[in-house]
């Protein structure tokens, strides 16, 4: 490759860079230029920490949808990311070849299945058996969330911690087999601390993709803004029906105007808050971690 396209290569990439940054910069505008005139009238404090969200009575509170988003994330990955590492140490040191080659396409063929398809999914099979399995306290509910979440993440996490795993030097495994440790042994104690760096990056595109689904927990979740009452009911408030963030903006967006339009680009703002303090949480302990050998 000569100077030139070398060269015309790199003003390629850098004006791709700069389009990436340019799109970007203009989406966050547009969401705080809708967004902070109705922070203003409702009032910050009022807006992220009041329980009520009725707009026909001009109640703008989104705490009830901050915790259930919360709540749904943080379950969603308890459950599918240690199903899934362990899935990516099987299909990478455990299984036969033909075997991890054929259900690599299947979590491919999971990975590209569209969001709504998992939502109705949900709505056929799981949320009817979590009716019958909690003896009626109801299918539409955060846990039925939490599961369709941990599912969609599956396919995320098993590829990118799978694609690590596949990198680490096959040296590090033939010492530790040589050294008289099993097989299972140096999956766990040599490979997976080995690609710890490419695991937590998968884990944090599984966060990412469950922060940031709307149409799978609408279908599934109930849909209900109320706070999930875990003082009064214990656990069985796993069973109550509520309301993400992304719902909240998804079922309403159409028919809102005037001020409750503006409190709805104002919830955007807060969960674009949200996922940046996630993401800078998520970025220093991963330099924590890494910076502990």
């Amino acid at each position: 490759m000569n100077r030139t396209s070398q060269k015309a290569i790199e003003a390629l990439f850098l004006l791709s860079a700069i389009i990436s940054v340019i799109a970007l910069g203009l989406i966050l505008w547009f969401i705080l230029m809708k967004g902070i005139p109705a922070l203003r009238e409702i009032g910050i404090w009022e807006f992220v920490s009041g329980d009520l969200w009725m707009p026909s009575a001009d109640l703008y509170g989104i705490l009830p949808m901050i915790v259930s988003s919360l709540l749904v994330t943080l379950g969603a990955v308890a459950v599918g990311t240690p199903v899934s590492i362990l899935a990516a140490l099987f299909l990478t040191q455990l299984a036969p070849k033909k075997l991890a080659n054929a259900a690599q396409v299947v979590i491919e063929l999971l990975a590209a299945i569209p969001s709504v398809v998992y939502g109705f999914f949900g709505l056929a099979l799981i949320v009817p058996t979590i009716d019958k399995w909690s003896g009626g306290y109801g299918g539409n509910s955060l846990f039925a969330g939490i599961i369709i979440l941990a599912m969609m993440i599956l396919p995320t996490i098993i590829s990118v911690s799978a694609t690590s795993l596949k990198a680490v030097p096959e040296a590090y495994k033939d010492a530790s087999l040589a050294l008289g440790e099993s097989i299972t042994g140096t999956s766990y104690r040599v490979m997976l601390p080995a690609a710890k760096t490419g695991v937590f990056t998968a884990i944090v595109l599984g966060i990412g993709r469950a922060v940031g689904e709307t149409m799978a927990v609408i279908l599934v979740m109930g849909n209900t803004p109320r706070m999930p009452d875990f003082f009064n009911k214990g656990l069985a408030a796993l069973f109550q029906p509520t309301r993400t963030l992304t719902g909240n903006i998804a079922i309403e967006m159409g028919y809102a105007t005037g001020l409750h339009e503006g409190a709805l680009f104002a919830t955007a703002t807060v969960l674009l808050v949200f996922i940046v303090i996630i993401n800078l949480t998520l970025w220093w302990i991963q330099k924590k971690a890494g910076s502990v050998q």
